[in-house]
């Protein structure tokens, strides 16, 4: 029988306020207007213990999905790798194109993601994936297990899983 250990980090201080729209549809396109969500961020991380009984320091991830989270807060979030949007950066704006409709924002209130849809389920893999890039900058090789969920509407959860990670 193989044990292992597991650890939940889900705080009042991984919350962020984004705006957004996804397409979605199989026979029609269908593009939301622009709206925004209040998101709440989790984390579990499962392994063995590390030489101070740790699965993982409660308080490098706490600060690393902070970290992730202030850079989304209060930003339109927009996808660079869509098939149908066309985001470009013209100056201190970038400029967004679905069909006939167009948005323009300031640069500085737009956070650029190398995704295909805004969705809860895209957030949240990416978001995994900045976290598990800074475990392997740590050298951690007791980690079997990252699951990262992404709420965006109070129940509305996405997560994205990674297994054997170490």
């Amino acid at each position: 029988m193989k044990k292992y250990f597991e650890v939940t980090l889900e705080k009042e201080s991984l919350i962020f306020s984004a705006a957004h729209f996804i397409t979605f549809g199989e026979q029609e396109l269908i593009c939301e207007a622009i709206h925004g969500h209040n998101y709440r961020v989790a984390c579990e991380v499962r392994g063995t213990l590390d030489q101070h009984a740790c699965v993982i320091d409660f308080i490098w991830l706490r600060d690393r999905l902070q970290q992730l989270t202030a850079r989304l807060d209060h930003h339109v979030l927009l996808p660079q790798h869509h098939a149908q949007i066309s985001v470009r950066e013209i100056d201190e704006h970038v400029e967004v194109q679905f069909e006939q409709r167009r948005w323009v924002f300031p640069a500085e209130e737009v956070v650029l993601l190398p995704i295909e849809n805004t969705t809860a389920e895209r957030l949240a893999e990416w978001m995994g994936e900045q976290i598990l890039d800074e475990i392997q900058k740590l050298g951690s090789t007791q980690l079997s297990q990252l699951r990262l969920g992404v709420d965006e509407n109070e129940g509305q959860w996405a997560w994205c899983c990674w297994e054997n990670i170490d």
